[in-house]
């Protein structure tokens, strides 16, 4: 089954993903924070699996398209099609990803840095937006 067909809008209030969310979830995916480099669990896990949105469980990357870039988050090289938004952040110097379904902050994704991957981008993500499924998991 695509992700694509998949996807549906998820709509709640600031108060309902407070009620709903940790305080760390919260923070990064609704009022876009940040986690400490390298605190993340899932930076140098490489099972094979799916990563979900960790507000609303819509899938939005394929482990084999994560890869170790080094940088302290993980990083993937493409989502799904259709379940990530890409919005220039204020200042005009970073590419802001969100979860297309829910609106939840993911990261940054950065173009360029010479990483041998098949889009030459770096999806930069919070361990805490996201939620690894492994693939022999039923969930």
């Amino acid at each position: 089954m695509a992700a694509a067909a998949m996807l549906t809008s998820v709509h709640k209030s600031e108060e309902e993903w407070q009620a709903i969310l940790t305080p760390e979830q919260f923070h990064i995916l609704r009022q876009k924070g940040t986690e400490l480099r390298g605190t993340g669990e899932y930076d140098k896990l490489f099972g094979e699996g799916v990563y979900n949105c960790g507000g609303c469980g819509t899938p939005l990357y394929k482990s084999t398209t994560k890869f170790d870039s080094g940088c302290g988050w993980p990083a993937f090289y493409e989502g799904f099609p259709g379940a990530i938004t890409r919005s220039p952040d204020p200042d005009g110097r970073r590419t802001e990803i969100t979860c297309t379904a829910c609106g939840g902050h993911l990261g940054h994704v950065f173009k360029g840095e010479g990483y041998k991957t098949p889009t030459d981008e770096r999806h930069c993500v919070n361990s805490i937006s996201v939620k690894f499924i492994p693939a022999n998991s039923s969930a």
